[in-house]
């Protein structure tokens, strides 16, 4: 018989096993705790961080904002203010504009011939009687010179003839000749007579070919780009020119306005008012060129509702280059003794438009204003506020009726005629009509609509 194994089969026989594992769980248990006393230690600390800062900012304000309020609990409110004034505000007339030379002249050939000498440059400004071109004119220095011998000719003949016919009136007073052939003689006179009279013709017609052969300036202007050489032949009948200019000095503006607009202009055409034209740039805020208005068309064009208007410039600083595309501003009216104020303090609410108004104790209060005219970065007002009022003009957002302040100063914006008749700065215009606004061009701030008068 076989001997039985102490150890079955499968046994660990160091008897290992079971203690092993337990003590494998027990050092995971171990590990779970300790990193969840890690997780918990972080929340805590970084709740406490986020209460302290919070606390160090000081509690919310009424609205949303953390530095101050909108004037109740005792928070104040910083702001821009600035002073209402009493003035004139100007009433602009918008239209979009085409430059246009006052006088376009392209020069033709009036003889046939070869360019001899050319005395311009391109681009160059002349004056009117200038010479611009020569064309040979040798040919019709011959012909003056043929037409001056056929003169000297008929007048040698014609003497002749007149001594025979003084002979003539002689020989029939004593009967010795008949009337007829007097009278035949007379005519030859007058035929050689005739004759001079057609060579002095030929002659000036060659005299005026010469001139013609000099090409002078028609009028004083800017010389476009050549359009001939020296050695071309060039005829009178040439559909090109030989070249073109443009008078700049002064310069017209053809503009559009609506029809709406045209009674008030056209009244002050006829009282002989003289208004005011401003020229500015594609984008609208700069100034180029100051005018006047000359005149209106003569009719309404129906597909577009407008009517066309004519300025003129002085254009002294040539800026102004025809086709160029400007935007017209017309002075149209003058507003009288409005009180003005920035457009960034006017609000509109329920209760309509309104503005804060600055009191004593550097308190809010809402006040209802009537606006009479806005232009560009000014607001006249006809009621609702006395000149030397303070507004607010920035930081309304923060505001309600009531709202203690600490109010500074704002740049003097409100630009327009005083009542006294002394000028301010005046506002870049603007649409008077619709109220649209612009950026101010602070190099134009000189312009005054007191200028209107």
């Amino acid at each position: 018989m076989g001997h039985l194994s102490a150890n079955p089969a499968g046994a660990n026989p160091s008897g290992e096993g079971p203690a092993r594992r337990e003590s494998q769980s027990k050092s995971h248990r171990w590990l779970w705790i300790v990193a969840l006393a890690v997780l918990v230690g972080l929340g805590i600390w970084y709740f406490r961080g986020t209460r302290a800062s919070t606390e160090a900012q000081g509690p919310a304000a009424p609205g949303g904002s953390s530095k101050g309020g909108t004037g109740a609990g005792g928070f104040v409110v910083p702001v821009v203010v600035a002073a209402a004034q009493r003035g004139d505000l100007p009433v602009y007339f918008d239209g979009l504009g085409t430059v246009t030379a006052f006088n376009t002249v392209t020069l033709h050939s009036r003889v046939d011939g070869q360019i001899t000498k050319i005395n311009f440059q391109e681009g160059q400004f002349v004056h009117q009687g200038d010479s611009l071109l020569e064309i040979d004119p040798r040919p019709y220095q011959v012909q003056l010179e043929q037409a001056e011998g056929q003169l000297a000719k008929d007048q040698a003949q014609l003497r002749d003839v007149q001594v025979n016919y003084e002979r003539f009136q002689l020989l029939y007073k004593e009967g010795v000749i008949p009337k007829q052939q007097l009278d035949t003689q007379g005519s030859q006179v007058g035929e050689f007579e005739g004759a001079i009279k057609a060579d002095q013709g030929t002659i000036d017609s060659a005299k005026l070919q010469l001139v013609y052969s000099h090409v002078a300036a028609p009028i004083s202007g800017r010389i476009g780009l050549r359009l001939v050489d020296i050695g071309n032949i060039v005829h009178a009948t040439d559909t090109n020119g030989l070249l073109v200019i443009t008078q700049l000095q002064p310069i017209a503006v053809i503009f559009s306005l609506p029809q709406d607009q045209l009674p008030q202009v056209a009244t002050k055409l006829r009282n002989g008012e003289q208004l005011v034209v401003d020229a500015y740039d594609r984008d609208d805020t700069t100034k180029i060129e100051a005018g006047k208005l000359l005149t209106i068309d003569n009719q309404i064009d129906t597909t577009t509702g407008t009517y066309k208007l004519k300025a003129v410039f002085n254009n002294d600083q040539n800026i102004l280059f025809p086709n160029q595309f400007v935007n017209v501003h017309l002075l149209a009216d003058v507003k009288k003794n409005l009180v003005i104020v920035p457009a960034s303090a006017i609000q509109r609410g329920p209760q309509g438009t309104y503005v804060y108004v600055v009191q004593s104790g550097n308190t809010t209060k809402i006040q209802t204003v009537t606006i009479a005219l806005t232009t560009a970065n000014s607001v006249g007002l006809s009621a609702g506020l006395n000149a030397g009022d303070i507004v607010v003009v920035d930081g309304q957002d923060k505001l309600q009726d009531g709202s203690h302040v600490n109010p500074s100063t704002a740049p003097a914006t409100p630009n327009a005629q005083n009542a006294n008749g002394g000028q301010q700065p005046s506002p870049q215009p603007g649409n008077a009509q619709s109220g649209a606004r612009r950026p101010a061009d602070a190099a134009q701030q000189g312009h005054s609509a007191g200028k209107a008068q």
